[in-house]
């Protein structure tokens, strides 16, 4: 058995590069950042920082080319994917994309509350293979107060 899936939650980078190809399909890609914050031996907050290569496709592709722009902070679950190509000097290169499969606008950075039930959620996965849907009285979690209270290192 294995599995391939990613959640993540964060800001877009840059406004999204869309594709629209020769056979109809349309393509979006944009770079997502996350942070986690934790606190050092010495009591600091510090703060690292990811950026992810999100590429979106078809319908959730005319999504993305519709409403997210730079600084839209969003929820998108989807699978790791890497790639090669060889460059103009003959050398293999590797990129690591996540291949979304749905998405959730939460709002952009210094907006009201993120995540409220209204919030719209895309998906390309057909509705039969969709979980059910969590009940309404589902609690949101604040994914930058999660591990503030911790004073010690890393865990690794």
């Amino acid at each position: 058995m294995s599995l391939n899936k990613v959640m993540l939650i964060g800001n877009v980078g840059k406004d999204p590069e869309v594709r629209h190809l020769e056979s109809g399909a349309t393509t979006a890609s944009f770079t997502l950042a996350t942070t986690e914050r934790y606190k050092d031996k010495n009591g600091e907050t510090k703060e690292q920082t990811e950026w992810h290569n999100i590429v979106c496709w078809r319908s959730l592709a005319d999504i993305v080319e519709k409403y997210i722009r730079k600084g839209s902070q969003l929820y998108i679950e989807g699978r790791i994917r890497t790639r090669s190509y060889t460059d103009r000097d003959g050398n293999t290169r590797y990129i690591t994309e996540i291949n979304a499969d749905n998405l959730q606008m939460l709002g952009r950075k210094g907006d009201a509350p993120a995540a409220t039930p209204a919030a719209p959620s895309y998906s390309q996965t057909p509705a039969y293979q969709q979980a059910p849907a969590a009940p309404k009285s589902t609690p949101i979690i604040d994914m930058n107060a999660v591990n503030e209270d911790e004073g010690d290192d890393l865990p690794f």
